[in-house]
């Protein structure tokens, strides 16, 4: 496991694509299982806030134990302003 982001057994979805109303943020589903420690889950999300800017914006645990958080961050709009 040469990523210290993502546990055994730990998911992480591709970065959804924008839609017109949510263009101010980039949107990440991370999907946690029951297998995952609290800890180990909070280490790992911790990491993605401090390295990545991300934050935490939803989280849900199911029935079996597994967790699904999405993660946020503002998307930077960068206006060019020299005359090339």
């Amino acid at each position: 496991m040469g990523n210290s982001l993502q546990p055994k057994g730990h998911v992480v979805s591709p970065v959804r694509e924008r839609r017109a109303s949510s263009t101010r943020y980039d949107w990440r589903v991370v999907d946690i299982p029951a297998s995952v420690s609290r800890a180990d889950a909070r280490a790992m999300l911790t990491e993605h806030a401090e390295f990545g800017a991300w934050e935490l914006a939803r989280s849900v645990i199911f029935v079996g134990g597994a967790r699904r958080v999405w993660l946020r961050r503002r998307t930077m709009r960068v206006v060019r302003t020299d005359a090339a």
